[in-house]
């Protein structure tokens, strides 16, 4: 029985009885709010039931496919990263070397960077793609910001744009890589495409690519895969760039390069840079993404910078103010890691040697894989014309499938790319190839040629 308090009692007697009263009162609020409590034994639906599931993504989603499929011989030549004879990843021995020495230094901290990332890995990449002795280096007409590999710098770049370029158009080649589209239309530009790939051919439609990029509107911007033209593998020669270059200039075209395997085409750091530099070398401005992704094996390190060439060290001084405050929100500063690799090999004569040497490597077995593949396909008696395969250049080659016979090879010979037909050389092997040329040959049999 609760003890009662009269008028007479203690000051202290009837603070507590007030006490008592309070919490008995407390008590029942509390059971009736769990009771009646709005989420309380709810079963209703979450509010974001109206989400549905996105498809997988067209590139990375072969993956998902290919990781399920039990088959011994299944064959992944969907995604784009390097793969030794063996199929295994590659790291290179020169970066392992760099991260070894970047482990020794004892001085070394994790502090973070400045938004605009490491100078000494700006300066030498700058320096990498617009050549030592270029004239716009020389008079600080560039500036360069480290990205989160090329899709962060495309992104930096075209919000930029976005905010401070007078012409909100973007030109992209048709067909391209399946995230550029997105990348420039959510960073606020208009995407629009110019004619590249002839399918007929398997080579470049010049023709229909000059006749597009001479009816854009004066100043629009203009996207150009610097070498390794992802998917189809299909570049211009250094005569139609220059034809490219003086139309573009003739309309105040923007260039925006996009560089994702500067060295791993041709085996050349120099020739695969040629595009850029016959831009730079004209004294117009332009943007360039790099990416270390390819050609020094760092995928998940996301390493890579955009580049600005301006008209003057002034313009380009307020330019990199600018590109400041798009990354701070953006990513605020860039990671440490990755770039510390680069700039280690890039700043060492001896450790850069040893690199250009590992990446010719690279880009001489992705060479020979498309010479096995076209020997395979024609001591087979394939129908139709294979020799795109050996003219097109880079990690990926546009085989002409099309979505059917993809399907087709797919579901008999365990062989996953992409449904447009874009195989990665990369992920071939001598041991593969037969296999694909197997599949290849059974698909164009059945199925018919495509385009041949």
């Amino acid at each position: 029985m609760r003890r009662e308090f009269t008028s007479s009692s203690s000051p202290a007697d009837r603070r507590l009885n007030a006490l008592v009263r309070h919490l008995a009162t407390a008590s029942i609020e509390s059971r009736t709010a769990v009771a009646f409590s709005p989420t309380s034994g709810f079963h209703g639906d979450s509010v974001f039931s109206h989400v549905v599931r996105a498809p997988e993504d067209p590139i990375l989603g072969v993956t998902v496919a290919y990781n399920k499929d039990p088959s011994p011989v299944k064959l992944n030549l969907g995604v784009g990263a390097y793969r030794t004879e063996e199929g295994k990843p590659l790291v290179l021995n020169v970066v392992r070397k760099a991260e070894q020495m970047l482990l020794n230094d004892r001085s070394r901290v994790k502090e973070y960077l400045p938004i605009v990332g490491i100078a000494d890995f700006n300066k030498l990449s700058a320096k990498l793609i617009f050549g030592a002795d270029s004239p716009a280096i020389r008079e600080n007409r560039v500036t360069t910001v480290q990205c989160l590999s090329g899709t962060g710098s495309l992104r930096v770049g075209a919000e930029f744009m976005a905010r401070h370029y007078h012409q909100k158009t973007i030109y992209i080649p048709q067909p391209t890589w399946g995230n550029h589209p997105k990348i420039f239309t959510l960073a606020g530009l208009s995407v629009k495409t110019y004619r590249y790939y002839d399918p007929n051919t398997r080579g470049l439609n010049f023709q229909g690519l000059l006749e597009d990029l001479g009816s854009a509107p004066s100043g629009s911007i203009v996207l150009l895969h610097a070498c390794a033209h992802n998917p189809t593998g299909v570049d211009p020669t250094l005569q139609q760039w220059e034809q490219i270059r003086q139309l573009m200039r003739s309309k105040t075209l923007l260039p925006f390069f996009d560089s994702a395997y500067q060295g791993f085409a041709s085996g050349s750091l120099d020739q695969d840079a040629q595009s850029i530099r016959m831009f730079v070398a004209d004294g117009g401005e332009c943007f360039v993404a790099q990416s270390y992704a390819k050609n020094m094996g760092l995928y998940g390190e996301r390493v890579g910078a955009l580049s600005v060439v301006c008209k003057t060290a002034e313009v380009a001084s307020r330019v990199e103010s600018q590109l400041k405050l798009v990354i701070r929100p953006m990513f605020s500063n860039p990671p440490i890691h990755g770039a510390s690799i680069v700039a280690t090999i890039l700043k060492d004569s001896n450790m850069f040697n040893e690199w250009t040497i590992e990446l010719k490597a690279m880009a001489d077995r992705i060479k020979s894989m498309r010479g096995q593949l076209f020997d395979a396909l024609r001591t087979r008696g394939t129908p139709g014309d294979w020799s795109h395969i050996i003219k097109q250049i880079g990690m990926f080659t546009f085989t002409g499938l099309n979505s059917k016979q993809v399907e087709f090879m797919t579901r008999e010979y365990h062989i996953y790319m992409t449904s447009d037909g874009r195989i990665s050389m990369a992920g071939l092997s001598s041991k593969t190839v037969p296999h694909l040329a197997d599949a290849i040959h059974a698909a164009v049999t059945h199925l018919g040629q495509n385009n041949s």
